[in-house]
């Protein structure tokens, strides 16, 4: 049986042709995500490109995918009762106060989540999405660690499922207690490790039927305390993909469906810089038979007084501005299309910019994040979720959810965009109603109540004890008629008092009906 050294060796095989492109995209985007020396050095040099478009680039596309995949103010998930289990085993009158249980298990792990580091080690997984398009995430119990796909191996089944996962990492020897131990076998240790504080230490992590199960090993050897397992559906290990190609192990990058103009954009930005630091070199010549020394021009300062004739002094220039103009339109074609690429927002600049017409380059670009949002949704947030809650279980800081009766739902991401666009479909369809047929239409066609839960569900809000329903409608409605029947009543005393039928000058006769009627109206 192969140990984890000789198992990481044999996969790391089939990820040479990725990792060698992971680390092109890196040198064109940003250099420190992906280095190509491995080793102890304190500090390692790298490439510096020539242009900052890919990392800008990188940057606001990872930005946009962590808004909407984990969005700051809102929870990305939903609990809520299987539907198909209301009136069995759950009275449909009980489902308003789970909802309001669930939605406080809702806030406790969101809460936990945000007390952790998750978002800053996420945001760093998403950017080796961005560039290498692969990135193993670990949720540990002492939190979470992302690993670079120089760090790690995978090996995949047929329908794109993980059955094995090698990662390779430097430890001190001294944090595992193995300082008086040699080197083994280790073939790093007799290269540029020999001799070293630290030792490389694998994990193995394998599925079997019954889950994942995972160890440790350094120099060959299994590490005390170092052996794991953990449900199939509730693996702490994710290995994330950015885009899948059939038969693969591996993802591939954004940047790399878009390595082309990036490639050109580097040479070309390195000419014009090279040219205009050329260009920007002042150089006089002066003719070898006049009578103005080279040392005297060379001297002579501001304003000063030389002898010489103006025709023996020339100046070096390069005379390549058309070819720079020419190269300078190029290099704006190709930062605009990768603007779109990476889904930086660029607002045409001029005096009748509207609001409206930002807001609508907005929605098109958070568009094209549906086929990017797919696949993060359902190998990333999905586990994530259900890792999170099995912690946060067996921890006892949320209570035990019954699996068969409660189902999360994922409401970020790719379904987040669905209901973004129900929204404006909504709104533009109301709107078509009441400008063609008129406000009248709207009362005498559409469902009020219908209308304010599809806004409220478009935009991921809880109408629970915000929206009123038709009984409470209902009720107000009847107070509002009673008041309004008391206040006509007495309105209507008011004028009866004052007409000339009861005005005792004008009409004595009601003056006496009165003074008769008042014995018989005295109380007994």
């Amino acid at each position: 049986m192969k140990n984890a050294r000789q198992r990481y060796q044999e996969l790391s095989s089939h990820r040479e042709q990725f990792l060698h492109v992971a680390y092109e995209c890196a040198e064109l985007t940003i250099p420190t995500l992906l280095m190509r020396n491995e080793g102890d050095a304190l500090y390692q040099s790298f490439h510096t490109p020539w242009q900052s478009v890919g990392a800008k680039g990188v940057t606001t596309l990872s930005s946009k995918l962590m808004l909407g995949l984990l969005p700051p103010s809102t929870s990305f998930f939903k609990l809520q009762v299987d539907d198909s289990k209301l009136g069995e085993d759950v009275p449909p009158e009980a489902k308003s106060e789970l909802d309001l249980s669930f939605a406080k298990v809702e806030r406790m792990i969101m809460d936990s989540i945000a007390g952790s580091t998750d978002r800053v080690q996420i945001f760093s997984a998403l950017k080796h999405l961005v560039v290498t398009g692969n990135s193993l995430v670990f949720m540990g119990k002492q939190g979470m660690k992302v690993y670079p796909l120089n760090r790690y191996c995978v090996e995949r089944d047929g329908n794109g499922e993980v059955i094995e996962i090698v990662t390779k990492e430097r430890v001190s020897k001294k944090l595992l207690g193995m300082e008086e131990l040699d080197d083994g076998p280790n073939d790093d240790s007799k290269g540029d490790y020999a001799g070293s504080k630290d030792v490389d230490v694998y994990t193995c992590v394998k599925l079997y039927d019954n889950g994942w199960r995972w160890h440790q090993e350094a120099n060959d050897r299994l590490l005390p305390d170092s052996v794991g397992k953990a449900p199939k559906e509730k693996t702490p290990w994710l290995p994330l993909r950015f885009v899948t190609v059939d038969g693969e192990d591996y993802g591939r990058s954004r940047v790399e469906e878009f390595m082309g103009d990036l490639k050109s954009l580097e040479a070309l930005m390195q000419a014009i810089v090279e040219g205009s630091a050329a260009a920007a070199k002042v150089v006089f010549t002066v003719s070898p038979s006049s009578v103005t020394k080279p040392s005297s021009l060379a001297n002579a300062g501001n304003g000063a007084i030389i002898q010489g004739r103006p025709d023996d002094i020339g100046v070096v220039q390069v005379g390549k501005t058309a070819d720079f103009q020419t190269a300078y339109q190029m290099i704006n074609i190709l930062e605009k299309r990768l603007a779109e690429a990476f889904l930086v927002l660029n607002v045409r600049q001029s005096e009748r910019t509207t609001a409206e017409e930002v807001r609508m380059t907005q929605m098109e670009l958070e568009r094209q994040l549906g086929g990017l949002f797919s696949l993060l949704t359902t190998e990333f947030l999905i586990p994530y979720l259900k890792r999170k809650m099995h912690t946060l279980t067996q921890s006892k800081e949320i209570p035990a959810i019954p699996n068969s009766l409660v189902k999360p739902t994922i409401v970020a991401g790719i379904n987040a965009l669905g209901r973004g666009q129900d929204r404006e479909a909504l709104l533009q369809f109301i709107t078509t109603i009441s400008q063609t047929m008129g406000p009248e239409a709207l009362a005498q066609f559409l469902n009020p109540d219908e209308a304010i839960k599809r806004l409220a569900a478009s935009q991921g809000i809880d109408i629970l004890n915000l929206v009123k329903s038709v009984d409470e409608r209902n009720a107000d409605q009847e107070k509002a008629m009673q008041a309004q029947q008391m206040q006509s009543l007495t309105d209507q005393a008011g004028k009866l008092a004052n007409a000339p039928m009861l005005d005792p000058s004008k009409n004595p006769e009601a003056l006496e009906a009165i003074n008769a009627a008042a014995p018989a109206l005295q109380p007994q």
